[in-house]
């Protein structure tokens, strides 16, 4: 499947946004919750590296360009209404 095809089945809100849960790729622990667009999610795909869509600043937020905690994304998933992504992560 490409990632065309994967991005539109995903359910983005109103506001043209999905909640995202970041999760430890291995130890399952949830790090934090937070919000993407398409494009942010379309970013992650290609960097491997997670993207938010900031609400309060009305802006993309690539999580580390300023605490230096970079997220590394293993894994890219939809929960089953397709309404959540979970993302696989190493902080």
């Amino acid at each position: 499947m490409n990632n065309v095809q994967w991005l539109d089945e995903v359910k983005f809100n109103e506001q043209g946004l999905i909640p995202a849960i970041a999760q430890h790729h291995q130890t399952g622990r949830v790090l934090m919750v937070a919000w993407m667009n398409r494009e942010a999610l379309t970013l992650t795909a290609e960097k491997n590296q997670a993207v938010y869509f900031s609400r309060s600043r009305n802006k993309l937020w690539h999580k580390g360009e300023e605490s230096g905690h970079f997220q590394t994304v293993y894994e890219i998933r939809l929960d089953c209404d397709a309404d959540v992504i979970i993302l696989q992560i190493e902080q």
